[in-house]
C-alpha cells in the first residue's frame, strides 16, 4: 500500500507549492486541490448558501485521491488533503455561519466513514507564517479563494487543535514565514526527513 504525507496549513500559507516541489524532487505521487476544477467552488464564493456541496465535494476528491495514492506503490504527497477539508475548512465554514450544524454534522460523518476506509496519512507536514506573510501571499494569488486572510488566524488555530493530538513522531511543522517562494532552503533538509520517517511506517 502506497504511504501518504499530507502538507496542511493556513491558505496562501504554501501547500500547493511545496508539494510541487517535493513531488518533482522525490519522485512521489500528488494529490492536488485542483479549485479550477471543482465544480462547486465558484458557486460557493458567489453564493455562500453553496458550502455544503463545496464540502462535500472536496471531501469525496480527497478520498478519491488517497484510494489511488494507497493503490500505487509510491508514496504520495496531497496539499492540503482529507483532514485540512474537515478539521480545517469544514470547522471554519462552520463557525463562520455558511455550514449549519446539521450541515456539517453530515460533513462530519462523511469523514469519519472515509477514515472508517481508509488510513490516515504517515505523515503530517504543517506548514505555519506569519498573518501579514500570508496576507501578504493572498494578494498575490490568482486563483478563487473562499477563505480570506481574515480567516488565517481562526484556521491556523483549528489546525493546531487538530494537530496537538498526532502522534509527535509523524508531524512535521515549519514556518514558512521567511521569503523562500521556492522552498530551494528547506528542500534538501525536508526530503531527507521525510525518507527515514516513512521507512518507520
Amino acid at each position: 500500500m502506497g504511504q501518504l504525507i499530507a502538507i496542511v496549513g493556513s491558505t496562501g500559507v504554501g501547500k500547493t507549492t511545496l508539494t510541487r516541489r517535493l513531488c518533482a524532487a522525490g519522485n512521489y505521487l500528488s494529490g492536488l486541490e485542483g479549485h479550477a476544477g471543482r465544480p462547486f467552488q465558484t458557486r460557493f464564493n458567489a453564493d455562500r448558501r453553496r458550502g455544503l456541496a463545496n464540502q462535500i465535494d472536496y471531501l469525496l476528491l480527497r478520498a478519491e485521491q488517497e484510494r489511488v495514492i494507497r493503490a500505487a506503490p509510491r508514496p504520495g504527497i496531497v496539499d492540503g488533503g482529507l483532514e485540512m477539508d474537515f478539521f480545517g475548512f469544514t470547522r471554519l465554514f462552520h463557525a463562520r455561519g455558511l455550514l449549519e450544524d446539521d450541515e456539517f454534522e453530515l460533513c462530519r460523518r462523511l469523514y469519519v466513514f472515509i477514515r472508517d476506509h481508509l488510513p490516515p496519512p504517515e505523515i503530517v507536514l504543517h506548514l505555519t507564517a506569519a498573518p501579514q506573510a500570508v496576507a501578504d501571499r493572498l494578494k498575490n494569488r490568482q486563483r478563487i479563494n473562499i477563505a480570506s486572510a481574515d480567516d488565517s488566524v481562526l484556521l491556523e488555530t483549528l489546525l493546531a487543535e487538530w494537530t496537538a493530538g498526532l502522534d509527535p513522531g509523524r508531524l512535521i511543522r515549519i514556518d514558512v514565514s521567511a521569503d523562500d517562494p521556492d522552498y530551494r532552503k528547506i528542500l534538501p533538509g525536508l526530503l531527507g526527513q521525510l525518507g527515514p520517517m516513512l521507512d518507520k511506517g
